[in-house]
């Protein structure tokens, strides 16, 4: 049983190769959506659409974002359940908590991209403020356990 037990962590391979995959396709998809925003850019060069042409990139750069943040996540679990990688310092993962920690500031930043986008977006000044109040409360609360939770 004991064997069986110690073999289980492979499972996590599981995780890692879906979430490989699916950064794989969202850096792709962010690659595609900039290639299509740039050629959008230039086929209306001179208009005044093409000043709202790179309002698009923000939600590319929410692309990439996730995706970072699924390989991050790919990475991290590989790291704690088989083995050590060859990583720069600020990507190596000890323990669930720099996980958590790491991936809590790409949501971070994910929600920031969102705002930007919403306030391009600008309908209701209340229902922005609110929304804004939200990210802010998320942003807090995902700053605080990543400090306060730290290690013992």
């Amino acid at each position: 049983m004991k064997e069986l037990l110690e073999k289980s962590r492979f499972l996590v391979l599981i995780p890692v190769a879906v979430s490989l995959i699916a950064a794989a396709a969202a850096f792709l998809w962010g690659g595609y959506r900039t290639f299509d925003v740039l050629a959008h850019m230039v086929s209306t060069i001179g208009t005044s659409e093409a000043q709202h042409a790179i309002i698009e990139l923000i939600p590319v750069m929410d692309t990439f974002l996730i995706a970072t943040a699924l390989l991050i996540f790919a990475l991290g679990m590989y790291e704690l359940f088989i083995g050590k990688l060859d990583f720069p310092e600020w990507l190596v993962i000890h323990d669930l908590h720099d996980l958590k920690a790491k991936l809590g500031s790409v949501i971070i930043l994910v929600m920031a991209v969102v705002f930007l986008e919403n306030l391009s977006h600008w309908k209701d000044g209340f229902e922005t403020l609110l929304f804004g109040g939200a990210i802010a409360l998320v942003s807090g609360a995902l700053i605080a356990f990543s400090h306060f939770m730290g290690k013992d």
